[in-house]
């Protein structure tokens, strides 16, 4: 039997830094029974692949309290009780915070200018007593947890840092004739551990105002669904919350309204806004049959329409989980600084103490207060924050942003990936052209004219049991006729090709020109003439024949999409090869490959052919994004290194692929290239100044320069710099936001 892996995301409570992510991430993937665990310390959250038989999410929670960590088990409501926890969580520290500094104040007030005072040193140990203690008691308390452990991270640091500066400053205030007996004058560092204690929670409460601004797009989206709902009962008109909406209840949308779930107009017309869902501006004009979204805006007009999907099953509720997952993934990039944030810590304990003891080597006079606050300085600086949310908040804005454009990215993996792209392969029908094929024209042999209706029946049953998007041309086409129901006794669909069935001992088939030659079908000459003039027009062409001849020709068109050449134009003048299969034939592929300016193209293309294709071009070094919308493009997106589906394509299309664009509007492969670029670009600025940041910060707080220039770095300037670090990061994330493609 096979076993049951199940994946679910948890919002984490409690995580200061990237250590703390590596740490619950290390106890839950040690855990039995988890196949993997990924944090994400922007979103703070984790992705867990458990085996549910084996373990619960109680368990997770009850290894997680064990360090000062907390999961939230709520598959509904998830979201919001973190946001809710967050947000006490952020009150709670700002309340702190000021009072914190309100009493710092006066402690560097006296530290700085008023130090020969009466009594200072008394004063400033009561000030600073509550600052440490009270009010940043969190970071002893989390540090003291982690430690029981033999674990450590952001807060350990600071816990030492200031309660070092702390202890040295009491033991002087008490015993300054130790220091007066050895020539010494006994310094107190009281300013320095209260201010570095403010800073921090400074810095905590800027970069929690930025991280909140990398998931607007998520609040965005689930702000588009209205909380109530107008249904149409047999009580007439009655106001509902949403979740009593059912899946056949007829709903009255009126001027102005969101539309709450998806369904089918009934009755009335109007015009929606589906920006949110597709990224296109324009609003989409809506009548009886057609489709709406929920989340979607009725600009005028009113309308009924009956609920066809409620709940988890809209698109909009299957947007927003495409976006969270994708949001908690991780980029490829993200697996370095995580290994470096994994061994930060430890690493910058055992430098603080090299520099004290280098200090009380070769410090001289004075070695043992200026190495005490060389160690603490190093512990203060060397905060591993910036490089935990130098890749995780590009991703999250990146698909953020692409979400607002109705370009929805399944994971960081495609994200990054996308800007290495050099070749593009394009399917031609619902890719280049707009999927909506239309019958221009049959021709039927004279042989057949004999029994045309019922060769018409077959030919329906046919096309009726077909995937392919040319078969919705020909029903369309033939059910505008009555023709006798039929039925097949065998069916067969011939991949690549098109159909073949069985009725009434006569086998038919309905294909393209391939299948002339395979089954040696002979065309009559009275059909060979006027099929010459169909082939200059470039139409699509269905044979329609029985075992021995050719029966009908089947001319079909579809119309290149608004945007197409528009498309093909940037990509190629961004130095991408872009490459057109069809399984049409030569002469349709020509004609479309003319008018949107595609230089390489293949025609006669069979499904495996496309897989085939894209693997040929990695093999010659290309990186290669597959777009299609077919079913029969899966193969081939499953084998690029980039697969992007159009949204009004197959669900199994959109399910191979690892990017959708929802409006099926090609221009959006660029944006989605470019976006890929612009998030890339800030990741290696993020990783580069939270890497430079502590290449420079740490020797320097070690005391590098003394013996140049005699320059020590004052431990409330690194951790002012500290905290700035982590906002920085965060705030060149957020300018993809605003940035134009």
């Amino acid at each position: 039997m096979a076993t049951t892996i199940k994946t679910q995301n948890f919002p984490v409570m409690g995580m200061t830094c990237a250590g703390c992510a590596i740490s619950v991430e290390t106890m839950l993937a040690a855990q039995e029974g988890v196949k993997q665990a990924e944090v994400n310390y922007a979103s703070q959250s984790v992705k867990l692949s458990f085996n549910p038989e084996l373990v619960k999410p109680q368990d997770f929670q009850k290894v997680l309290q064990g360090v000062g960590y907390d999961i939230i088990i709520d598959e509904e409501n998830a979201q919001e009780k973190q946001e809710e926890v967050q947000q006490q969580a952020y009150h709670s520290l700002k309340h702190n915070f000021i009072l914190a500094a309100i009493l710092t104040t006066p402690i560097v007030v006296i530290g700085m200018f008023l130090m020969d005072m009466p009594y200072a040193n008394e004063l400033m140990l009561v000030l600073s007593t509550p600052v440490l203690f009270f009010y940043g008691r969190s970071f002893f308390i989390n540090a003291y947890k982690q430690a029981k452990h033999g674990k450590a991270n952001m807060d350990s640091l600071v816990a030492l840092s200031t309660g070092i500066a702390y202890i040295f400053s009491v033991f002087n205030t008490f015993n300054p004739h130790f220091w007066h007996q050895r020539g010494l004058h006994p310094h107190v560092y009281f300013e320095a551990a209260a201010v570095v204690i403010v800073f921090i929670m400074l810095g905590k409460l800027l970069e929690g105002r930025a991280k909140s601004s990398t998931s607007t797009a998520i609040k965005k989206l689930m702000g588009l669904q209205p909380k109530t709902v107008i249904r149409l009962g047999a009580r007439g008109e009655e106001e509902v919350p949403i979740s009593q909406v059912q899946v056949g209840d007829l709903i009255l949308i009126r001027s102005g309204e969101k539309i709450p779930v998806d369904g089918r107009v009934t009755e009335g017309n109007s015009f929606v806004d589906e920006s949110m869902l597709s990224g296109e501006p324009i609003a989409v004009a809506k009548q009886a049959d057609d489709i709406v979204f929920a989340g979607t805006i009725n600009q005028k007009g009113s309308f009924k329409f009956t609920a066809e999907k409620v709940g988890e099953h809209t698109l909009l509720a299957q947007i927003i989980k495409l976006v969270q997952d994708a949001q908690g993934s991780k980029a490829p990039v993200q697996k370095l600084a995580d290994k470096i944030a994994g061994i930060f810590v430890p690493l910058v304990m055992l430098i603080a103490l090299l520099t004290f003891a280098i200090w009380m080597l070769f410090g001289g006079e004075h070695a043992f207060t200026q190495g005490i606050m060389a160690m603490v300085t190093v512990l203060v600086i060397a905060c591993p924050c910036a490089l935990g949310l130098a890749t995780p908040t590009a991703i999250m804005v990146g698909i953020g942003k692409g979400a607002e454009q109705g370009i929805l990215i399944k994971d960081a993996e495609a994200l990054e990936a996308g800007h290495q792209v050099n070749a593009i392969i394009l399917d031609k029908t619902g890719t280049i052209t707009a999927g909506h094929p239309q019958v221009q024209q049959v021709l039927w042999s004279k042989a057949a004219l004999n029994k045309l209706e019922t060769y018409e029946a077959v030919l329906l049953a046919m096309e009726q049991q077909s995937e392919h998007p040319l078969a919705e041309a020909i029903i369309s086409h033939l059910k505008q006729k009555s023709l006798p129901t039929v039925q097949p006794r065998q069916f067969n669909s011939l991949t690549g090709l098109g159909v073949e069935a069985v009725f009434e001992q006569e086998t038919y088939v309905a294909a393209s020109h391939k299948i002339l030659q395979q089954q040696n079908l002979a065309i009559a000459d009275d059909l060979q003439q006027q099929l010459l003039a169909l082939k200059e027009q470039a139409y699509t062409l269905v044979y329609f024949a029985n075992s021995k001849e050719v029966l009908a020709v089947v001319a079909i068109a579809d119309e290149v999409k608004e945007g197409s050449r528009e498309a093909i134009q940037q990509l190629q003048q961004q130095g991408i090869a872009v490459y057109m299969l069809t399984g049409d034939n030569e002469q349709t592929a020509k004609a479309v490959a003319l008018q949107t300016g595609i230089q390489h193209y293949q025609a006669d293309v069979l499904p495996a052919d496309k897989a085939a294709f894209v693997d040929k071009l990695q093999q010659e070094g290309k990186v290669v994004a597959m777009i299609g919308d077919g079913i029969n493009d899966s193969h081939a997106l499953a084998q690029a290194n980039v697969s992007i589906a159009m949204g009004k394509g197959s669900d199994i299309a959109i399910d191979v692929a690892k990017i959708t664009l929802v409006s099926s509007d090609l221009r959006l492969v660029p944006k989605a290239l470019q976006l890929s670029s612009h998030t890339v670009k800030t990741i290696r600025q993020n990783l580069f100044w939270a890497f430079i940041y502590n290449l420079i910060g740490i020797p320097l707080a070690a005391g590098i320069l003394y013996p140049f220039n005699g320059f020590l770095l004052n431990p409330m300037l690194a951790g002012a710099a500290m905290a700035l670090s982590s906002v920085s990061v965060v705030t060149n994330s957020l300018r993809l936001k605003y940035l134009t493609s």
